[in-house]
């Protein structure tokens, strides 16, 4: 095979034709609903989950300041996926852009990293909604009601200090399996119908936040802040596989608690994943991506410095942080409010991240690079990648049931990161190699804001412990296995490339091609 293929780029008009025929989503989604669909994503794990793991082991009260580090982080990147998503209005998110600005082989990296993404970070809120819903039915029946242990965790747990596993005692997740098959049910029938029912999650969680902040804001006592604001500083960095932290090899200090509760951020970059299903997608999705992130960003900044400031940072509950925090106040009462909200919160950011996956993978798909039959099939009524949906929903089911919340956590940052990377990358390219292209959005002061958005997610990249990169390695080994033996066999590009060197012996380019 030619080098030629690994680095063909599909053009931007090749795109926009992709829009055309039958075998396309249903345009039905609007600026107010994209902004729903990436608050529904991003206000959830974080507050709700991550924020006291990352308070209690590595941040402390300085979990204020990092979160502003990954929200700033989090707005380059912003910009940049705007702008892309204005430009190609199609399914597949960083995918569909790299394959237009760094050529097939990056593309088919990007796409394999976003299943990491989307499926595995699924996983992981389908693991924590399973222990809030068991919380919940144990505070609404007043301990009446209490779910059996061995059939509501996974069989192994993660010991972060020698990392190491444990049998938990427990058979399987029973819970996380019901709400995944359940989100699946919901997505195959249509867009339109897991729009709404993720609307009126988004309205109660939010509720649920607000009540948090203003209810808290007369809670808090200063010299929680004052008395040892960033106990592990405020750094992080670390060389992988050179020097780690004294957690589990984790590092510590405020940029590693950035790094942490970076997952939270996923939100914002999946609404470009639904560009095709937007009414009017050069408007829409810019404002979509900008205002859900903007909105998150000052309540993520707010219930943090609400929690360490009631709650002395080495006293916050792991497990639910929000909630035990007004136990350990007094206020028994909220602790059941906050638990249904934290449900509904959880459930929306798993519909969210379960509507992206079969999206990506559909790209992928009308490419070749995955079977079109299986992973490009559009359900003829509903108009949704029904069968992708379907295979999402078992994997998101079956690693949830199995695996600890802190493999599962774990796993998902730096895929996040790198995708973010390459999108900012992109724009860098994109801007040199195509200045003429219809941009409805441009990014503010480029190269300045790419270059400070790599710079940035790559900073974050190396606050994580080197069990990430290690896995990240494995994880993308395993897709170039699969791009080698399959994808490029497969590629529709590549196809057209083979056949061009054939009949003429060069390269679309004009590159003279001694073979294939």
């Amino acid at each position: 095979m030619s080098l030629n293929q690994l680095f063909a780029k599909k053009s931007l008009k090749v795109l926009l034709e992709e829009m055309a025929g039958e075998n396309r989503l249903r345009r039905v989604l609007g600026p107010v609903t994209l902004t729903s669909l990436g608050v529904g994503a991003i206000i959830g794990t974080g507050i709700f989950v991550l924020v006291g793991k990352a308070a209690a082991q590595q941040a402390g009260p300085a979990l204020m300041l990092s979160f502003v580090a990954s929200g700033i982080t989090c707005i380059f990147a912003a910009l940049c996926y705007a702008e892309f998503a204005s430009m190609a209005p199609v399914a597949g998110s960083a995918y569909t852009y790299s394959y237009a600005t760094m050529g097939e082989l990056f593309a088919w990296i990007i796409g394999w990293d976003l299943v990491l993404e989307y499926a595995i970070g699924a996983s992981t809120v389908a693991h924590g909604w399973s222990h809030y819903f068991q919380d919940f039915l144990k505070l609404v029946s007043r301990g009446a009601w209490v779910w059996p242990k061995t059939w509501g965790d996974a069989p192994f747990e993660f010991l972060p200090r020698t990392g190491t596993m444990q049998l938990s005692g427990s058979y399987v997740d029973l819970p996380a399996i019901f709400i995944a098959t359940l989100v699946t049910v919901v997505l195959v029938i249509g867009i339109r119908e897991s729009a709404g029912f993720n609307a009126t999650m988004v309205i109660l969680k939010v509720t649920i936040v607000l009540f948090v902040i203003c209810v808290g804001a007369f809670l808090i006592n200063p010299a929680n802040w004052t008395n040892n604001f960033a106990p592990h500083g405020y750094g992080g960095l670390s060389i992988p596989f050179l020097t780690s932290g004294p957690i589990g090899g984790q590092p510590t200090g405020m940029l590693a608690g950035a790094a942490t509760i970076f997952f939270a951020y996923i939100g914002f970059d999946s609404i470009s994943t639904h560009s095709e299903e937007a009414k009017n997608p050069q408007r829409d999705v810019p404002t979509g991506i900008i205002a859900s992130l903007l909105i998150c960003t000052v309540l993520y900044i707010l219930v943090s410095g609400i929690l360490t400031g009631m709650v002395p940072y080495d006293k916050i509950n792991i497990d639910a942080p929000v909630s035990d925090a007004f136990t350990q106040r007094g206020f028994d009462f909220a602790a059941l409010l906050i638990s249904a909200g934290a449900v509904a919160g959880i459930t929306s950011v798993l519909l969210v991240m379960m509507l992206s996956q079969p999206r990506v993978l559909l790209a992928m798909a009308r490419d070749g690079l995955l079977p079109q039959s299986f992973f490009g099939a559009i359900h003829p009524r509903f108009r949704t990648p029904w069968k992708s949906t379907i295979l999402t929903g078992v994997l998101v089911g079956t690693a949830a049931a199995l695996l600890p919340l802190d493999i599962l956590a774990d796993m998902v940052n730096i895929g996040t990161l790198l995708a973010f990377l390459m999108v900012c990358a992109a724009v860098l390219i994109m801007r040199r190699l195509n200045p003429g292209a219809h941009r409805p959005f441009r990014a503010p002061f480029v190269p300045f804001v790419p270059i400070a958005g790599i710079v940035s997610c790559l900073i974050l990249m190396l606050s994580l412990g080197v069990q990430n990169w290690a896995r990240l390695g494995i994880w993308l080994a395993i897709g170039l296995v699969i791009y080698f033996t399959y994808g490029r066999w497969h590629s529709h590009l590549g196809k057209e490339l083979r056949a061009e060197i054939s009949t003429h012996g060069i390269s679309p380019a004009g590159v003279p091609v001694d073979g294939v």
